[in-house]
């Protein structure tokens, strides 16, 4: 396998660490507070502060559902991580975590209009850090998990949604999962093969890839089976199991293959990748089953480059990079997701949400411009925001989870 780790924070000419580490200087933070309401004499401060914000106050404390329409709730989302698996970098604390939470907060308004705040926990304990986010979910209106690493995600996630009346989403399992749909639903279509009849191996089983295997499962996959680094996951296995693995391993995997990720892939349709670095060879994707299709999402060095599946027969490529055609992006994903849930204030973002977010995406590429090397939209194209939010507003309100 060529040595390409130069190009992880390289691209075009750019070194991008260098670049990146002297505009954070610069900004000295992405993201700041600009007040809406104008203090500029003695009867704008009557009416933001004292004594006219005590109406306001009143009101909320006779109602506290007021408090969506009387403050900034209704469009605040808070952005928490326990600094725990950020980025590719692992387990670096919350202070190196604050960077990307910032990245995060500047892609939501950005994206969706959408203000978020960020938060960098000192704990990674499950139980404070529910009980923490569970003391301050009053002041917003929805709670984006980040870079906590599993399986205590999957329990941060569960406990919260049972606790809270808002919004709760892992973007590093929805969103991943849900923008890999849409570029599934769409490789599918220009290899003509359908999602009920392909066999589907995810290498990886932490967060993105076991949300991922649960959307497709969800979706109307049949075939479908996950590998971590101890092989085929699969109900009777031991080693390097968790209550995650073993629950999806009890729905997946209807052939009952065990052994290694070379021979799940034998005769594969689709590979997904979301596990590490230069794992899987030419010779992998040479065994799969013709028109075979790779999401090698590993970031920022996937598990084989494009040009290497390619050669050895793939007929789509995806990846995590926006160097590479085909970019599996959560920008895509998140930010609509949220604005459609804030719009209708959804109390959750249930499974027909997501699978609602993944079609509105996929269908935003026509027939016409579907190609091997175009599945999926860019990141900016303009149309994603607003199909993404209506289709999730529509699914929140068909499921009974909209208030509004």
């Amino acid at each position: 396998m060529p040595d390409k780790t130069a190009s992880q924070t390289k691209s075009s000419g750019h070194d991008y660490a260098a670049l990146s580490l002297a505009a954070h200087e610069a900004w000295r933070g992405k993201i700041e507070v600009i007040s809406r309401a104008p203090v500029a004499n003695a009867q704008d401060l009557a009416l933001a502060y004292t004594p006219g914000v005590a109406e306001a106050c009143l009101a909320i404390h006779r109602d506290p559902s007021r408090s969506f329409q009387l403050t900034r709730r209704h469009n605040l989302v808070l952005v928490v991580t326990d600094g725990s698996a950020v980025l590719g970098l692992g387990n670096i604390g919350p202070e190196a975590a604050m960077p990307v939470m910032e990245g995060k907060c500047a892609l939501f308004k950005a994206f969706g209009d959408v203000d978020a705040f960020p938060l960098c926990l000192e704990s990674q304990d499950v139980d404070t850090i529910v009980e923490t986010i569970r003391q301050i979910a009053p002041s917003f209106g929805g709670i984006n998990l980040e870079d906590i690493s599993a399986p205590r995600c999957f329990e941060i996630e569960r406990r919260l949604i049972e606790l809270l009346d808002i919004p709760v989403f892992h973007d590093d399992q929805h969103g991943t999962a849900i923008v890999t749909l849409a570029g599934l639903y769409n490789a599918l279509r220009v290899t003509g093969k359908e999602l009920q009849e392909v066999r589907i191996v995810i290498n990886g089983a932490g967060a993105a890839a076991i949300a991922t295997a649960n959307l497709l499962l969800e979706a109307g996959a049949g075939d479908l089976i996950l590998c971590d680094r101890s092989g085929i996951l699969h109900s009777e296995r031991s080693t390097g199991m968790n209550d995650a693995k073993l629950d999806i391993a009890g729905r997946s995997n209807p052939r009952g293959l065990t052994g290694d990720l070379a021979l799940a892939m034998r005769q594969a349709d689709v590979l997904i990748g979301v596990s590490a670095p230069g794992v899987v060879s030419r010779e992998m994707v040479a065994s799969m089953a013709q028109d075979a299709i790779v999401f090698a999402c590993a970031n920022p060095v996937p598990e084989i480059y494009p040009d290497e599946a390619l050669a050895a027969g793939a007929a789509v490529v995806a990846t995590g990079r926006s160097d590479f055609p085909n970019q599996i992006n959560n920008v895509l994903a998140f930010p609509g997701v949220f604005r459609g849930a804030l719009d209708v204030r959804a109390r959750e973002i249930n499974p027909t949400m997501r699978l609602a977010a993944a079609r509105a995406i996929a269908d935003l590429c026509s027939a016409d411009e579907l190609t091997p090397r175009s599945i999926i939209p860019a990141a900016f194209d303009p149309r994603v925001r607003d199909a993404v939010a209506t289709a999730v507003a529509a699914a929140a309100r068909e499921t009974g989870v909209a208030l509004l």
